[in-house]
């Protein structure tokens, strides 16, 4: 049965964890090296994602999603972030940072028209906002919309964009204007990718995290009717923008934390059964150290994530521990990576092993939807706005 067809209050949840555990473990993890190899997803694995109903499990109900809210859906990222990052990349940007746009900001029309295709995976979104000059602040964007009649013309182009190669719809940030006191000027529109004038770069090639799919968007006089403009709203996008991002920041935390428990387990695996002059490794009380600062690393990360994910849900925290979470969670995973690497020793270093490849493709946590150091930022200086408010 179809995961679609399932409700899911908090004692249903943990069989679709498991569920989804399960179908980690036992039939991606195998594959990992035949992802990575041929830098794709299998069909077959894309079709079980697809029939778990995982494309729309953050999508609401009413349009043909799970519903999980953000406490569910760390559960969710921790257990995904397990094995290679592609598979998570594939369906993520559907119920992030692109699908909570619709979710949140979509008109009724909008919502109808594209949600239930993104919760069914038969529609692919991408989050069309980074651009070679403006990345994690989106006040930087150059793109531009204009108003034609009762149309907008988009030109502009995107950079590093996830899934651009196999999207159906673009969900594009772009300024109507400059910022006054009316608002920011930032409008996001919604863009099928066989518009006229939409051009999808080649394929980047990048350090890691090979099946997940980006490259550059180019926008070439693209027009789109009024009915694209999300929100009916010209300053919608910026809002719109800085909430998904900030929801998506927990989530990527979460991830890691799935990543730096896979490297942990990875590790005290080798640790017992490798040897050095007959006595296994991890008997060896340099290589305990190391388990024990991974082991401290990621059940710290987990409780963080957990923390900020009910801060949300509840309303109590939607800014600062977001960042929070993703910096400490981001950070440590490279961490946990790099010590998995030197107690794997020379092993670590080769391609084929695991630790390897995650330690590649945790690099990128710590970049997308907000540098470390747009996290410390928001993190200092909304403590010290927070603090002046209250004087």
């Amino acid at each position: 049965m179809s995961l679609l067809e399932t409700e899911v209050p908090d004692d249903v949840f943990a069989d679709i964890l498991g569920h989804v555990r399960e179908f980690v473990r036992t039939r991606v993890v195998p594959r990992e090296q035949e992802i990575a190899e041929t830098d794709a997803i299998p069909d077959d694995i894309r079709a079980a994602v697809k029939e778990m109903g995982l494309f729309g499990y953050a999508v609401p109900q009413e349009w043909g999603g799970l519903g999980l809210n953000l406490m569910q859906d760390v559960e969710l990222a921790m257990e995904l972030g397990y094995t290679t990052l592609s598979l998570r990349s594939m369906f993520g940007t559907n119920n992030g940072i692109a699908g909570q746009v619709l979710v949140n900001f979509g008109t009724d029309e909008q919502k109808k028209r594209w949600l239930e295709g993104i919760a069914s995976g038969d529609v692919v979104a991408s989050f069309a906002l980074t651009e070679p000059g403006a990345g994690s602040n989106p006040a930087g964007l150059r793109t531009k919309a204009v108003r034609d009649g009762d149309d907008w013309i988009i030109t502009g182009e995107k950079r590093f964009i996830t899934n651009a190669p196999i999207a159906d719809l673009f969900v594009v940030f772009a300024r109507t204007r400059p910022a006054d006191e009316n608002g920011t000027g930032i409008a996001v529109f919604l863009v099928p990718a066989d518009a006229d004038g939409v051009q999808v770069g080649n394929k980047d090639a990048k350090m890691g995290q090979a099946g997940a799919w980006t490259a550059d968007v180019h926008f070439d006089q693209v027009r789109v009717p009024a009915a694209a403009l999300v929100g009916g709203n010209e300053d919608v996008g910026y809002k719109a923008a800085m909430i998904s991002l900030a929801r998506g920041r927990v989530h990527i935390a979460a991830l890691a934390v799935g990543q730096a428990q896979r490297a942990l387990d990875e590790s005290v695996a080798y640790a017992a059964a490798a040897t050095q002059g007959g006595t296994p490794i991890g008997n060896f009380q340099l290589v305990q150290a190391m388990i024990a600062d991974q082991q401290t690393g990621v059940m710290a990360g987990r409780a963080l994530v957990r923390d900020a994910a009910k801060a949300w849900v509840e309303e109590t925290d939607r800014r600062i521990a977001p960042s929070v979470t993703k910096l400490y969670c981001t950070e440590m995973v490279g961490k946990v990576a790099d010590l998995a690497v030197q107690i794997h020793g020379g092993s670590g270093y080769m391609r084929e092993v695991a630790v390897e490849r995650i330690y590649r493709d945790v690099r990128l946590l710590r970049l997308y939807e907000g540098t470390s150091e747009i996290q410390r930022l928001i993190i200092g200086g909304g403590l010290v706005k927070q603090e002046q408010k209250a004087k």
